[in-house]
């Protein structure tokens, strides 16, 4: 309420400027927009010949920067009217009304939003994974989409998506999640963008996956058996065997180890955040090691219709620092990937089964995928040598 007055007095504010400065014009507030009303040239197409009292579909929004940016165009509209240059061209929408920058950009969000909860037929954990990924992974990007909008409202859709990126740090996790979510947006509603998104991903995935200190082997199955309860131990042996996230050691079905299956192939389910895939385990013989076969999962909450995948996860991370253990859970999923780099496994293969992209991939793991390419050449090279070394 208290915002909603004080641009109510800033508009009568100006209002008074305008009228002091003789100018004819008029600013209303129509909703969330501005425009200006004054005696104006009749419109094109409307039948009458003569000025009357009309307004200016400006699309400003009603925020103190669209005042600011108002006030200079009622400066350069009368002064148009003055010298007879006022043409309506310059400001009605064209015959594509349906660009987005000729609409609010608070439909355009409600509009996406609206799309992307539209899956008919999806159960009620499905819904829930995707209410969860909006709400960490989409609204607050659009809401930083939303201020730079309402400060700059001169700037085209695309200018303001590219800028409310490059506010994000190159090296944090957010300017990925950040392009990913905006990028979406911008396909949705075929918005033109002045640079390829790709280009403002940032340098977080690589920079700091290749700083960790990843646990070794040994690590690994030290603090495997130091975990005193059962339950526990099965949910870090899946995590250090097959990489996987968090919470997708709860959603993933394992009937298939239960059965003695030699492959020990799982499958995390459609509910996860990456949706439905296989992983094999590297290595394959912690399966017995760890007798992930049998274990069964600590009793926790896993009802999408009553939690979240980012709680179910946090419970997991939670659970390691009771245990003292020295590294994250995401460092035994760094770690499976190292592993089956070094065991030369396709990174497409790789990627697949840990549900992301190749791209997201191979900048993850840059480091290590080259050094195993170029051993992989200098083995080849030397293994075809014709020439020996001079005694």
């Amino acid at each position: 309420m208290g915002s909603t007055d004080s641009l109510d007095t800033a508009i009568a504010k100006l209002n008074e400027r305008l009228k002091a400065a003789r100018l004819g014009l008029v600013v209303e507030r129509r909703g969330d927009r501005l425009a200006l009303r004054g005696t104006l040239p009749p419109r094109p197409d409307s039948g009458r010949t003569k000025s009357h009292q009309q307004r200016i579909p400006l699309g400003l929004p009603a925020t103190k920067a669209g005042l600011k940016q108002i006030e200079q165009d009622a400066k350069v509209i009368a002064a148009r009217l003055i010298e007879r240059t006022f043409a309506w061209a310059d400001y009605l929408p064209t015959e594509t009304s349906a660009d987005p920058d000729h609409q609010p950009i608070a439909d355009l969000m409600d509009q996406f939003q609206a799309h992307w909860f539209h899956r008919p037929g999806e159960d009620i954990a499905a819904q829930a994974a995707l209410k969860s990924t909006w709400t960490k992974a989409y609204a607050p990007y659009l809401n930083k989409l939303l201020a730079q909008v309402n400060d700059h409202p001169r700037q085209s859709l695309g200018q303001a998506i590219v800028a409310t990126l490059e506010a994000l740090p190159r090296q944090a996790r957010s300017r990925q999640v950040g392009c990913t979510a905006l990028k979406a947006f911008a396909d949705f509603h075929k918005i033109p963008l002045p640079v390829d998104l790709e280009t403002l991903w940032g340098t977080y995935g690589s920079s700091k996956a290749q700083r960790r200190h990843l646990p070794t082997d040994e690590d690994i199955l030290t603090w495997h058996d130091l975990i005193p309860n059962p339950a526990w131990r099965t949910v870090y042996g899946l995590m250090a065997a097959y990489g996987l996230r968090n919470h997708e050691v709860f959603f993933c079905d394992r009937s298939l180890l239960a059965t003695g299956d030699p492959e020990a192939r799982l499958t995390v389910l459609e509910t996860t955040k990456t949706g439905l895939h296989d992983v094999w385990p590297f290595y394959p013989e912690w399966v017995e090691r760890f007798e992930l076969r049998q274990g069964d999962l600590p009793p926790i909450n896993t009802d999408l219709a009553t939690t979240t995948l980012q709680r179910v996860g946090q419970q997991v991370a939670l659970q390691f620092k009771r245990y003292g253990v020295p590294f994250s859970p995401y460092d035994l999923r760094h770690a499976w990937a190292v592993r089956t780099i070094h065991f030369g496994l396709p990174d497409t293969v790789a990627a697949r089964m840990m549900g992301h992209s190749v791209a997201i991939h191979t900048r993850t793991y840059h480091r290590w995928i080259t050094l195993r390419d170029q051993r992989q050449a200098v083995q080849t090279a030397l293994g075809g040598r014709t020439w020996s070394a001079p005694e």
